[in-house]
Protein backbone atom coordinates (compact mmCIF):
# COMPACT_ATOMS: atom_id res chain seq x y z
CA UNK A 1 0.00 0.00 0.00
CA UNK A 2 1.38 2.98 -0.84
CA UNK A 3 1.06 5.73 1.59
CA UNK A 4 1.57 9.86 1.04
CA UNK A 5 2.99 11.35 3.96
CA UNK A 6 1.55 14.65 5.11
CA UNK A 7 4.89 17.25 5.96
CA UNK A 8 3.74 16.92 9.60
CA UNK A 9 5.59 13.67 9.61
CA UNK A 10 9.15 15.05 8.15
CA UNK A 11 9.28 17.69 10.57
CA UNK A 12 10.96 15.27 13.06
CA UNK A 13 13.56 14.91 10.40
CA UNK A 14 14.99 18.18 10.90
CA UNK A 15 14.81 18.39 14.68
CA UNK A 16 11.22 19.99 15.09
CA UNK A 17 9.35 17.90 17.18
CA UNK A 18 5.74 17.40 16.70
CA UNK A 19 3.92 16.03 19.88
CA UNK A 20 1.76 14.04 17.25
CA UNK A 21 4.01 11.95 15.59
CA UNK A 22 6.83 9.63 16.85
CA UNK A 23 10.11 10.38 15.39
CA UNK A 24 10.37 6.64 13.96
CA UNK A 25 7.11 7.13 11.96
CA UNK A 26 8.36 6.80 8.63
CA UNK A 27 10.46 3.63 10.00
CA UNK A 28 7.48 2.08 11.62
CA UNK A 29 4.96 2.51 8.55
CA UNK A 30 8.34 0.94 6.35
CA UNK A 31 8.60 -1.96 8.64
CA UNK A 32 5.18 -2.57 8.26
CA UNK A 33 5.35 -2.98 4.74
CA UNK A 34 4.02 0.54 3.27
CA UNK A 35 5.94 1.86 0.38
CA UNK A 36 6.11 5.79 2.06
CA UNK A 37 5.88 8.45 -0.36
CA UNK A 38 6.26 12.26 -0.22
CA UNK A 39 5.46 15.29 -2.52
CA UNK A 40 8.37 17.26 -3.68
CA UNK A 41 6.22 20.04 -2.40
CA UNK A 42 6.14 18.85 1.09
CA UNK A 43 9.92 18.99 0.81
CA UNK A 44 9.54 22.74 0.15
CA UNK A 45 7.11 23.53 2.79
CA UNK A 46 10.07 21.71 5.49
CA UNK A 47 12.20 23.66 4.19
CA UNK A 48 10.26 27.07 4.32
CA UNK A 49 9.27 26.25 7.58
CA UNK A 50 12.54 25.33 9.00
CA UNK A 51 13.21 28.45 7.93
CA UNK A 52 11.28 29.94 10.65
CA UNK A 53 13.11 28.22 13.48
CA UNK A 54 16.79 29.19 12.15
CA UNK A 55 15.76 32.68 12.19
CA UNK A 56 14.94 32.67 15.68
CA UNK A 57 17.87 30.75 16.71
CA UNK A 58 15.87 27.93 17.44
CA UNK A 59 17.30 25.37 14.95
CA UNK A 60 21.06 25.56 13.05
CA UNK A 61 21.25 25.71 9.45
CA UNK A 62 23.20 23.04 9.02
CA UNK A 63 20.85 20.69 11.35
CA UNK A 64 18.35 21.88 8.99
CA UNK A 65 19.89 20.87 5.61
CA UNK A 66 21.40 17.70 6.79
CA UNK A 67 17.28 16.61 7.97
CA UNK A 68 16.21 17.71 4.44
CA UNK A 69 19.05 16.02 2.49
CA UNK A 70 18.37 12.96 4.29
CA UNK A 71 14.68 12.61 3.63
CA UNK A 72 16.42 13.67 -0.59
CA UNK A 73 18.91 11.02 -0.64
CA UNK A 74 16.61 8.32 1.45
CA UNK A 75 15.54 5.50 -1.38
CA UNK A 76 13.21 4.47 1.20
CA UNK A 77 11.05 7.13 0.67
CA UNK A 78 9.44 8.08 -3.10
CA UNK A 79 9.83 11.18 -3.82
CA UNK A 80 6.60 12.17 -6.51
CA UNK A 81 6.51 15.83 -7.96
CA UNK A 82 3.59 17.91 -8.34
CA UNK A 83 4.51 18.82 -11.78
CA UNK A 84 2.13 16.53 -13.77
CA UNK A 85 -0.83 18.18 -15.66
CA UNK A 86 -3.07 15.12 -13.72
CA UNK A 87 -1.69 16.59 -10.24
CA UNK A 88 -1.87 20.39 -11.52
CA UNK A 89 -5.63 19.80 -12.75
CA UNK A 90 -6.76 18.02 -9.35
CA UNK A 91 -5.25 21.01 -7.54
CA UNK A 92 -7.23 23.76 -8.75
CA UNK A 93 -10.31 21.95 -8.49
CA UNK A 94 -9.26 21.12 -4.71
CA UNK A 95 -8.63 24.65 -4.43
CA UNK A 96 -12.48 25.86 -4.57
CA UNK A 97 -12.60 23.44 -1.06
CA UNK A 98 -9.42 23.99 0.76
CA UNK A 99 -7.49 27.91 1.76
CA UNK A 100 -3.93 26.17 1.48
CA UNK A 101 -2.51 25.50 -1.58
CA UNK A 102 0.08 23.79 -1.07
CA UNK A 103 -2.72 21.27 1.06
CA UNK A 104 -4.21 21.32 -2.17
CA UNK A 105 -1.00 19.97 -3.95
CA UNK A 106 -0.24 17.26 -1.46
CA UNK A 107 -3.93 16.06 -1.52
CA UNK A 108 -3.68 15.94 -5.37
CA UNK A 109 -0.14 14.01 -4.98
CA UNK A 110 -1.59 11.53 -2.84
CA UNK A 111 -4.98 10.89 -4.85
CA UNK A 112 -3.51 10.58 -8.22
CA UNK A 113 -0.58 8.14 -6.61
CA UNK A 114 -1.31 6.82 -3.76
CA UNK A 115 -3.57 4.71 -1.99
CA UNK A 116 -3.72 7.31 1.17
CA UNK A 117 -2.91 10.47 2.42
CA UNK A 118 -1.74 10.27 5.88
CA UNK A 119 -2.01 13.46 7.45
CA UNK A 120 -3.10 15.37 11.38
CA UNK A 121 -4.53 18.28 9.42
CA UNK A 122 -8.13 18.75 10.45
CA UNK A 123 -8.70 21.10 7.78
CA UNK A 124 -7.90 18.17 5.50
CA UNK A 125 -9.63 15.49 6.98
CA UNK A 126 -12.67 17.77 6.82
CA UNK A 127 -12.92 17.07 3.15
CA UNK A 128 -14.25 13.59 3.75
CA UNK A 129 -17.50 15.21 4.38
CA UNK A 130 -17.68 17.45 1.16
CA UNK A 131 -20.04 15.86 -1.47
CA UNK A 132 -17.54 17.65 -4.25
CA UNK A 133 -14.60 16.38 -2.58
CA UNK A 134 -15.97 12.57 -2.60
CA UNK A 135 -16.89 13.19 -6.22
CA UNK A 136 -13.42 14.21 -7.56
CA UNK A 137 -12.03 10.71 -5.20
CA UNK A 138 -14.72 8.87 -7.21
CA UNK A 139 -13.79 10.00 -10.63
CA UNK A 140 -9.87 9.58 -9.85
CA UNK A 141 -9.45 6.87 -7.34
CA UNK A 142 -12.07 5.26 -5.64
CA UNK A 143 -10.48 3.70 -2.97
CA UNK A 144 -8.68 6.27 -1.80
CA UNK A 145 -8.23 7.64 1.70
CA UNK A 146 -7.08 10.18 4.39
CA UNK A 147 -5.93 8.57 7.64
CA UNK A 148 -4.23 10.02 10.54
CA UNK A 149 -1.37 8.04 11.31
CA UNK A 150 -3.17 6.57 14.39
CA UNK A 151 -5.70 5.15 12.08
CA UNK A 152 -2.87 3.31 9.28
CA UNK A 153 -0.71 2.01 12.48
CA UNK A 154 -3.69 0.09 14.02
CA UNK A 155 -5.45 -1.55 10.31
CA UNK A 156 -1.90 -4.18 10.82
Amino acid sequence: MKLLLDTTYLLPSVSIAIKEVSKDAIIKLNTKGYNIVVSRISIFELLAKSSKFVVKNELSPERAALGIRAILYDDIIEKISTDSSKVMLTAFKLRSLMNDFIDCLIISTALNNCDALITENQDIHNLKKNKKYLELVASINPNFKIQTLAQICSQQ
